[in-house]
C-alpha cells in the first residue's frame, strides 16, 4: 500500500502547483483547485439583503470533481496548507477551501509567495498564518456588491431596452467614461492657430536646424490668422538673424519607476502592442512557473496584481550585482533609488519585477513563447533600468532675433547615457534635436522660413494604455480589474475597438444615457471611487463590511424603484448604423443592428423584409485553397480573423492578416500573409516565407 505525503498544499493552477511541488520535495503533494471554488449561483440573487446581506455560496458545478480530490486528498493529509494568491480573490478561494474541508479558519495554515522562486516558497512555508478575514470580507462586499447591482439592474435595462443587457458597478462607469469623451469630440469646435518655422545654419556648421517663432519685442505672441503671420513674415523679411543668447545647462534624466501592475499593462500596449487581457495572462504565467532548459520549471517574475512601488534590498543587491558587471560602477546610481509608491496603494507586495535578477531575458528565450519573452523582457529591462544611474544631458536653448521677432531653437546631446543604455519610458512626444556648435553674436543664415496654419484638435479617443491609465487616476476599479472590466464592456457590444482605439456603439451611448439619467451615483466616477476607497477600509479591518453595504442599498434600492415608476410603460431605441450597402431581396439600405451575438446587417425595411448579413470585409486577398476571395471577419468574442468567402464549402481560415504582395515562389497570384515581422505564404506545399525589411 502507498503511504501518502503528510502534507497538502492547495494552489489555484496546474502550473503554479508544478513549480512549487519542486521546491518542496516528496513530502508535500500540490494540488490546484483551478480558481474558485464555491460562489453565489447564478440563477438567483442569493443575497439576503434583509438580514445582514448574507450570502449563500454553493460549489460551483465544473468544480464537483475537483473538490472531491481535494476532500480525499486532505482527509489522510496531516496539515493542509491553503497557498492561493496574495491577494483578496485568493484569500477568499483560501476562505471557501477552509469552509469545504472543515480546517479552522483561525488555524495557521495560510501561506503565501510573491514570487515562486526556492526562497520565495520556503519564506512563505515557514510564515503560515490564519486567514485574513478582513481580506475576505473586502472581496465578500465587492463581490455582493456587484452581484446586486448587476442583479437588480440589468433587468431594469432588459425591460427598458434590450434583454440580455447587463449593468455593473465598475462596467458601467467604464463605459460612461468612454461615451463622454466621444461626446466631447464631437462637440468639439476647432481653432485655428499659426506657427511660423525657420530653417537655418550656424556659422560653425552645414547642417541645419529649426527655430520657432516665439513673439515681437520680448513679448510672446500668439497668431491666430494667415494675415497676423503674413506681417510677421513681412517683418522679418530680409532681416539678419542674430544669436541674442545661448543657455547652456545639464540635465538629469531619472529612470522610470518598476511596475506596478496599470504601468506595466499601459506600456505592453504602447511598446507591445499587447491587449490588456494577453498582458496579464502572460504575466500569470511568468509569476506561476514556466519550465526552462536546465532549470526545470521557474516562476520568473514577482506577483503581478500590486500598486506598490516598493522592492526588496536583496533584488536590489542582485540587480547591482548585474549592472556592475554588464556596465561598470558608473552605472551604479550614488544612492540607492527609492520610488514612493502613490497615496492609497496597498503595499502588501513589491513592484512587478524578475524573481531572478541574473536571470536575463536571453538566457529563457528559448523556453518561452513570443508573448512570454517580450513582457518578461519589458519587466527585467524596465527593473533593472530602474536601479541605474541618471542619464547626463547637456542642453542648451538659443534665442534669435530677426528685426525685433524672436525665435528659440533647443536641443541636446547626451553627456552620459546612465539607464538609457537599457531602456527608456515610451512617450507620446519626440525629443529634441542636437544643435551644432552655437556662440551668442553668431549670425545665422536663413535656409528656409514658412508659416504653418494648424487647428486645435479634440481630445483623442482611449486607447486601451490611456484608458487605464484614466481609471487609475479617477480610482475606478483595482489592478486586477482593469483588464476584465475592458474586455467586459466590449464583449457586452457596449464599446467597440477602432484599430487601438476604444469607441462607444449606439447601444452603450443609449444605455449610458439611461443609467445617468435615472441612476446618476452608479454611473458617478466620484461615487464610484468613493465606493472602491470604502472597500479598500473594510480590506484594512477600518470599515465593516455589512455596514458599507447597507449604505450603498439604501440608496440604490430607493433609485430602482423611483426609476421603475418614471420609466412605466416607456422603452428606449437603440439607434441602427448606417451602411452604403444594399439588400439585395428589396434594394432599401441596409444598417448594422447589435444582437445576442453581436454586429450584424439587417434591412432597413424590417419588419416587412427580413433579410440579415453578417457583416464582412474583403480584403483583397485570394483564398490560398481554392481561389476565392479572403474576407475580414469578426468571432463571437469580437476577435479578428480572416477566412474563405465560400465558407463553409472551403474551410480555410487564419489569424494572419493578408497582404498585398503575391508568393514569388507560387508564381500565380497566391496572396502572402503576415505574422510578426515574416511574411509568407500559406498554399499546401509551398513553404515561402521572407522577413519584412524595416524602412529606414
Amino acid at each position: 500500500m502507498i503511504e501518502h505525503m503528510s502534507n497538502l498544499v492547495i494552489v489555484e493552477s496546474p502550473a503554479k502547483a508544478k513549480t512549487i511541488k519542486k521546491y518542496l520535495g516528496p513530502n508535500y503533494e500540490v494540488m490546484a483547485s483551478m480558481g474558485h471554488v464555491r460562489d453565489l449561483p447564478k440563477s438567483k440573487l442569493s443575497v439576503d439583503v434583509d438580514n445582514g446581506f448574507k450570502p449563500v455560496y454553493v460549489p460551483m458545478k465544473d468544480k464537483e470533481e475537483v473538490i472531491s480530490s481535494l476532500k480525499k486528498e486532505a482527509s489522510h493529509s496531516d496539515t493542509v496548507y491553503l497557498a492561493t494568491d496574495p491577494d483578496r480573490e485568493g484569500e477568499a478561494i483560501s476562505w471557501h477551501l477552509a469552509q469545504l474541508l472543515d480546517i479552522p479558519l483561525n488555524a495557521p495554515v495560510r501561506v503565501t509567495f510573491n514570487e515562486i522562486t526556492k526562497s520565495g516558497v520556503e519564506y512563505g512555508m515557514e510564515h503560515p498564518r490564519s486567514i485574513d478575514l478582513d481580506l475576505v470580507n473586502a472581496q465578500q462586499a465587492r463581490r455582493i456588491l456587484d452581484r446586486i447591482v448587476g442583479y437588480k439592474l440589468s433587468p431594469f435595462l432588459w425591460k427598458k431596452v434590450r434583454r440580455g443587457l447587463s449593468a455593473g458597478r465598475v462596467q458601467s462607469v467604464a463605459v460612461k467614461m468612454i461615451v463622454d469623451r466621444e461626446k466631447e469630440i464631437n462637440a468639439f469646435k476647432p481653432e485655428e492657430y499659426w506657427s511660423i518655422e525657420a530653417k537655418m545654419t550656424a556659422p560653425s556648421s552645414k547642417k541645419q536646424f529649426d527655430a520657432v517663432f516665439t513673439g515681437i519685442d520680448g513679448n510672446k505672441t500668439e497668431l491666430h490668422s494667415k494675415e497676423e503671420t503674413d506681417k510677421v513674415l513681412e517683418k522679418i523679411n530680409g532681416a539678419e538673424f542674430k544669436v541674442t543668447g545661448v543657455k547652456k545647462s545639464v540635465r538629469r534624466k531619472s529612470p522610470a519607476a518598476p511596475f506596478t501592475t496599470s504601468t506595466m499593462q499601459q506600456e505592453a500596449s504602447k511598446k507591445l502592442g499587447f491587449q490588456t487581457s494577453k498582458t496579464m495572462r502572460a504575466a500569470q504565467q511568468l509569476y506561476e512557473g514556466v519550465e526552462i532548459e536546465g532549470m526545470g520549471a521557474v516562476g520568473l517574475i514577482t506577483y503581478m496584481r500590486t500598486d506598490s512601488l516598493r522592492i526588496s534590498d536583496e533584488a536590489r543587491a542582485a540587480a547591482y550585482k548585474y549592472i556592475e558587471g554588464a556596465y561598470g560602477k558608473n552605472y551604479l546610481p550614488a544612492s540607492p533609488k527609492i520610488y514612493k509608491s502613490k497615496a492609497g496603494a496597498q503595499d502588501a507586495h513589491e513592484a512587478i519585477r524578475p524573481s531572478t535578477p541574473e536571470i536575463t531575458p536571453e538566457r529563457v528565450k528559448d523556453s518561452l513563447t513570443a508573448e512570454q519573452y517580450k513582457l518578461y523582457k519589458l519587466i527585467w529591462e524596465r527593473f533593472i533600468a530602474s536601479q541605474m544611474a541618471n542619464a547626463l544631458l547637456d542642453t542648451v536653448s538659443v534665442d534669435i532675433d530677426a528685426n525685433g521677432c524672436g525665435f528659440k531653437a533647443t536641443g541636446f546631446s547626451v553627456k552620459f547615457d546612465g539607464f538609457t543604455v537599457l531602456y527608456e519610458e515610451s512617450k507620446d512626444d519626440e525629443e529634441n534635436k542636437v544643435l551644432p556648435v552655437i556662440n551668442e553674436g553668431d549670425v545665422l543664415k536663413l535656409k528656409n522660413i514658412e508659416g504653418k496654419q494648424h487647428f486645435t484638435q479634440p481630445p483623442a479617443r482611449y486607447t486601451e494604455a490611456s484608458f487605464i491609465k484614466a481609471l487609475e487616476e479617477n480610482g475606478i476599479g483595482r489592478p486586477s480589474t482593469y483588464a476584465p472590466t475592458i474586455s467586459t464592456i466590449i464583449n457586452r457590444f457596449y464599446v467597440e475597438r477602432d484599430g487601438k482605439q476604444l469607441k462607444p456603439t449606439g447601444l452603450g451611448e443609449v444605455t449610458t444615457d439611461l443609467l445617468k439619467d435615472h441612476f446618476k451615483q452608479i454611473v458617478d466616477t466620484k461615487f464610484t471611487a468613493s465606493m472602491e476607497s470604502s472597500l479598500d477600509k473594510v480590506e484594512l479591518g477600518e470599515k465593516d463590511w455589512v455596514e458599507t453595504l447597507e449604505d450603498f442599498y439604501k440608496d440604490f434600492d430607493a433609485t430602482l424603484k423611483k426609476a421603475e415608476v418614471a420609466m412605466d410603460g416607456k422603452r428606449v431605441k437603440v439607434p441602427d448604423e448606417e451602411t452604403d450597402e444594399v439588400c439585395d431581396v428589396c434594394g432599401k439600405p441596409m444598417v448594422i443592428k447589435i444582437g445576442r451575438f453581436g454586429r450584424f446587417l439587417a434591412c432597413s425595411g424590417f419588419p416587412e423584409c427580413t433579410n440579415t448579413k453578417k457583416i464582412i470585409k474583403p480584403t483583397g486577398g485570394v483564398c490560398p485553397k481554392c481561389g476565392k476571395k479572403v474576407l475580414q471577419k469578426k468571432s463571437k468574442k469580437g476577435k479578428k480573423y480572416f477566412g474563405c468567402e465560400d465558407n463553409p464549402t472551403c474551410d480555410f481560415m487564419t489569424w494572419d492578416t493578408p497582404v498585398s504582395d503575391k508568393c514569388p515562389k507560387c508564381n500565380d497570384g497566391t496572396t502572402l500573409f503576415k505574422k510578426g515581422g515574416k511574411l509568407f505564404c500559406l498554399k499546401e506545399g509551398c513553404g515561402y516565407e521572407t522577413v519584412i525589411k524595416k524602412e529606414k
